[in-house]
């Protein structure tokens, strides 16, 4: 019997074949064959396709013209903000600059600088005042009347006020040194005169049981002091100051609408009229509104088509700035009301 150990070592089994692929034709390659760098054909890489020189042409002109329009709308935005921020169109050189002048006045400084800045700009063919306002301070509304004078003579501007529901009084003032005054027909103008006032607290400092003590050196140094009431020679005294005021009020608005003294005093009692009626008293020059001015103003600097307008920019107040300032504007303080002096105003009421 022979031994065990004696029987043939069997030869090792075949490798298994590698399942058949449509791809070669019926014959599977070993896994080997990916190692080496043979691939089927459906997995081989396609060849690089090589572009045209048009395509980076097209990409670099793409990239210079939106270059250029980023450049060009940073130029605009730029020209508009330094014209006035509030432009209806860049139109160089045939901009039309427009103020308004609303409610009580008792400043110049704003409007003087815009009708400088206005007045100085060679894009600025015309300027127009839109006036909604009462009045205001005398000695305001006389320092705004000499400056749109001054632009006029100075700076060859033609400017023309535009009188949207009130132009009275000081405001008034104001417009009669423009080269024309539109107002609507029923806008409310005129209002030649001059008012002086004050409160007068005496009684309350009595009920109070309270005493205002005063040293002066000058018998009128006090005088309007709302304390107490008036002397005979204080009434006296602040009656020719105001007469004073009535009288150069009414000699700048009869230089400014081109007549005389003698003309404007009828119509100097302080009272408005209508712009219908102050057409026919030679109040304004014209009945119509806004668009009326812009319009015609246009014509008149040879501006065709659509004019383009200039407004100042605005400051506007945040949040943040009204609740961290002093609180006056919400909450008067109401020791103010106890402390307002004598006042001369151009003013409708």
């Amino acid at each position: 019997m022979p031994d065990e150990f004696d029987q043939p070592t069997p030869p090792p089994p075949p490798p298994p074949q590698q399942p058949s692929s449509p791809y070669t034709g019926g014959y599977a390659a070993p896994r080997s064959a990916y190692a080496t760098g043979y691939y089927p054909a459906a997995y081989r890489q396609a060849p690089l396709r090589q572009r045209s020189p048009w395509f980076y042409v097209a990409v670099i002109g793409g990239s210079f013209a939106a270059i250029c329009l980023v450049m060009s709308l940073v130029v605009w935005f730029t020209m508009r903000s330094a014209a006035g921020g509030n432009a209806a169109g860049l139109g160089l050189g045939s901009q039309i600059a427009v103020i308004d002048i609303e409610g009580v006045i008792l400043s110049p400084d704003t409007v003087n600088a815009q009708l400088r800045k206005f007045g100085d700009d060679s894009s600025i063919k015309a300027i127009i005042l839109h006036i909604n306002s009462p009045g205001g301070g005398a000695a305001a509304s006389q320092e705004i009347y000499h400056e749109v004078l001054r632009i006029r003579k100075e700076k060859h501007k033609k400017i023309v006020a535009s009188v949207e529901s009130v132009g009275a009084s000081g405001a008034y003032y104001i417009a009669s040194a423009c080269d024309r005054i539109y107002a609507n027909e029923a806008s409310v103008v005129g209002s030649i005169g001059v008012i002086m006032e004050w409160m007068n607290y005496g009684d309350l400092l009595k009920w109070a049981k309270l005493k205002n003590i005063t040293i002066t050196a000058g018998e009128l140094k006090d005088a309007g002091d709302p304390s107490r009431d008036l002397t005979p020679k204080e009434q006296a005294y602040f009656q020719s100051l105001v007469d004073n005021m009535y009288g150069q009020f009414v000699h700048d608005v009869a230089m400014g609408r081109h007549t005389t003294d003698e003309k404007i005093k009828p119509l100097a009692t302080g009272q408005v009229w209508t712009g219908q009626q102050s057409l026919g008293l030679g109040l304004i020059d014209r009945v119509g509104g806004f668009r009326t001015a812009l319009i015609e103003t246009a014509r008149d600097v040879g501006i065709s088509g659509e004019p383009s307008i200039v407004k100042p920019n605005k400051n506007k107040r945040g949040l943040l700035t009204v609740l961290t300032d002093d609180g006056e504007d919400l909450f008067p303080n109401p020791g103010q009301l106890l402390n307002r002096a004598p006042g001369f105003y151009f003013v409708w009421k």
